[in-house]
């Protein structure tokens, strides 16, 4: 499955196998072809069988906190392992009634060993005073092509679902024109969203400065990152954290994001942000970024040591101290 957190799973897992550790990913995803990744993957298993994965571990993750995935850690009787709740959403829609069955997961939160939140907004909203462990990025893929030359302006990654604001954009984008400016924007990625996007681009009298890539993925999104100068991150909703922007930056884009949740912490000293949901503050920060003079060293050194940060060998190692401390 793609999305961030299948990304930052498979990372992590991937990460904690080279590290010696035996590692089981439980999953509802099918796939036709063979699993080729170095850690076990448990597809579509049964209650029992995921319940003897579970018994069998001396610590089971639970990557955002589900009712179903909950059951089969109750039923393991004595051998129960060390259960750690990571959070890396919200549990609750912002601007509806909070649910009975959101509620239900906050507080099964308590029973944890531990609690670990992607981002310190994540942990304060929730309100479980846990641990904050920043998600990592695949930095063997995502990565600066010293070859290739920086010759597009804006790129945005992600999915073409409302809640990205890639409506927000383009807007903006026809908010550039009137002082003259007329960025090109590429899109990356694909969903139900696109038709809606290519008539609004048509009426904003913008269609002529965008180019829809569709999905991409490995190499080819790659080298499409190192073209551009700047990732535009432009989601409506709070991103919990924005993964996305750690793998611009790693191919080095300047980032402009949306400021809300916990992607400011994502983007740290290599961007700047805009209230969400808003073109003209984010036409604003586009036309600033596009005019500005930054050295391609000294952006560098930024991207380098946040980047450093969010590295998967230390974001793993984080993850085992918490796991050293509370297993069994």
């Amino acid at each position: 499955m793609l999305g961030g957190l299948e990304t930052v799973v498979q990372v992590l897992a991937a990460e904690w196998s080279r590290m010696g550790h035996v590692v089981t990913v439980v999953t509802d995803a099918r796939n036709a072809e063979s699993d080729t990744f170095p850690f076990q993957v448990l597809r579509g298993a049964s209650f029992l069988d995921i319940a003897q994965a579970v018994r069998g571990g001396d610590v089971f993750v639970h990557a955002n906190v589900s009712l179903w995935g909950f059951l089969p850690w109750l039923f393991c009787g004595l051998r129960r392992p060390a259960w750690v709740a990571t959070h890396h959403g919200w549990y609750e829609d912002f601007g509806r009634p909070v649910t009975l069955l959101n509620r239900l997961k906050k507080w099964l939160c308590r029973f944890a060993a531990a609690n670990i939140s992607v981002s310190h907004a994540v942990d304060q909203f929730l309100g479980i005073k846990g641990g904050v462990i920043p998600n990592p990025y695949d930095s063997r893929q995502f990565r600066r092509l010293e070859d290739v030359p920086k010759t597009q302006d804006l790129v945005f990654l992600g999915r073409l679902v409302s809640d990205k604001g890639v409506d927000v954009l383009i807007k903006a984008l026809a908010l550039l024109r009137d002082p003259g400016h007329r960025p090109r924007l590429t899109i990356i990625g694909s969903g139900p969203e696109r038709g809606p996007l290519e008539q609004l681009a048509v009426q904003c009298q913008v269609m002529d400065q965008i180019t829809f890539m569709g999905a991409q993925s490995g190499g080819e999104l790659v080298r499409l990152l190192n073209e551009h100068r700047i990732l535009v991150v432009p989601s409506r909703w709070n991103e919990p954290f924005g993964v996305v922007a750690l793998e611009g930056m790693a191919c080095g884009c300047w980032v402009v994001g949306s400021s809300g949740g916990g992607l400011p912490e994502a983007i740290g000293p290599c961007g700047c942000t805009f209230a969400n949901g808003n073109e003209q503050e984010l036409a604003d920060a586009l036309m600033e970024c596009l005019g500005r003079e930054c050295s391609a060293v000294h952006q560098r050194t930024l991207s380098v040591s946040h980047l450093k940060l969010h590295e998967a060998s230390v974001v793993s190692q984080a993850y085992i101290h918490v796991f050293n401390a509370v297993a069994r």
